[in-house]
């Protein structure tokens, strides 16, 4: 009889005491072991998650989701699971996919195994506003890392042993979503969607404001997007800054060369573009040399 895997639920919770339990009970009934980090909280949820058979990691203070992630993935390292299973701890994603996430992974037939609010029709209770900004956020994230993905914001995913030695999160906020997914690419992981279930209805209000989490994540992802592609990202505006230059020189040096005289705003905007062109050229350049040079030391 084969060996039962040792899979385990990860949860990231912040003042969660009115929900916790129900997470971490329903999760027990399909998981070999439960981790919880209180980041912070200034409720129960700690202590409750613990007196259920979760073990608790504490931070001292709110160092936010991304840091949570973070003391989640080190601890599933130390502990050598077979599949660690991530959702939310305020009971919007159901424990009842856990199976449908975990399968895949298993099977060795992928590496991370994402539950997307958007395939099948598993979209419907999204609210519109939050739907047009993840949506707005999984295009931009496609640039970096997986094309076609549809839910690169979800919160409820499974990772395997082999993207646990891969990834750790950096980013202390909600932009640490999409880094992994960028680093993921980057690592040659396999990554696939399948639809789950959301309940908007247990939600509790949100500390954070949705515009300043949307540019949280927007940043973050342009952050590493520049890091990672710098030529695209630097390059190709300083090559166009270079273009309009170009075109402002000649303009002044043909009306120079017919009435001696230069158009003080059309030179200035020659020069600046110059510069701009240059300087964007010359970041783009030193970040390919300097990321080429760490990628052949990894490896």
């Amino acid at each position: 009889m084969s060996e039962k895997p040792f899979i385990v639920a990860c949860i990231p919770a912040l003042n969660e005491e009115s929900t916790i339990a129900k997470v971490v009970v329903r999760s027990l009934r399909y998981v070999s072991k439960v981790i919880v980090v209180d980041d912070g909280s200034t409720d129960m949820t700690g202590e409750i998650a613990e007196n259920l058979g979760a073990e608790v990691i504490r931070h001292e203070r709110n160092m936010g989701y991304g840091a949570a992630l973070a003391s989640l993935f080190r601890r599933a390292r130390e502990i050598d699971l077979d599949v660690m299973v991530i959702l939310d701890a305020d009971g919007q994603h159901d424990p009842e996919d856990i199976p449908s996430l975990v399968e895949p992974v298993l099977s060795g037939e992928i590496d991370i195994c994402i539950g997307s609010r958007f395939l099948a029709g598993s979209d419907e209770n999204v609210p519109r506003e939050r739907r047009m900004g993840i949506e707005a956020i999984t295009r931009l994230a496609e640039v970096a890392s997986y094309r076609g993905i549809t839910d690169a914001q979800s919160g409820f995913r499974a990772y395997s042993r082999k993207a646990l030695s891969f990834i750790m999160p950096t980013e202390q906020g909600m932009g640490a979503s999409t880094e992994i997914l960028i680093k993921a690419k980057e690592a040659g992981l396999k990554v696939k969607e399948i639809p789950i279930k959301i309940d908007y209805d247990v939600e509790q209000p949100s500390t954070l404001n949705p515009v300043s989490h949307g540019l949280d994540v927007a940043l973050s992802t342009l952050k590493h997007l520049s890091i990672r592609r710098p030529l695209f990202f630097y390059g190709v505006p300083g090559f166009s800054a270079l273009v309009i230059a170009a075109v402002f020189w000649v303009w002044t040096l043909q009306t120079f060369a017919v009435t001696r005289e230069i158009i003080t705003n059309v030179a200035l905007i020659a020069i600046g573009a110059t510069i701009v062109g240059l300087m964007l050229l010359t970041t783009a350049i030193l970040l390919w040399v300097l990321v080429s040079l760490m990628r052949e030391t990894a490896s």
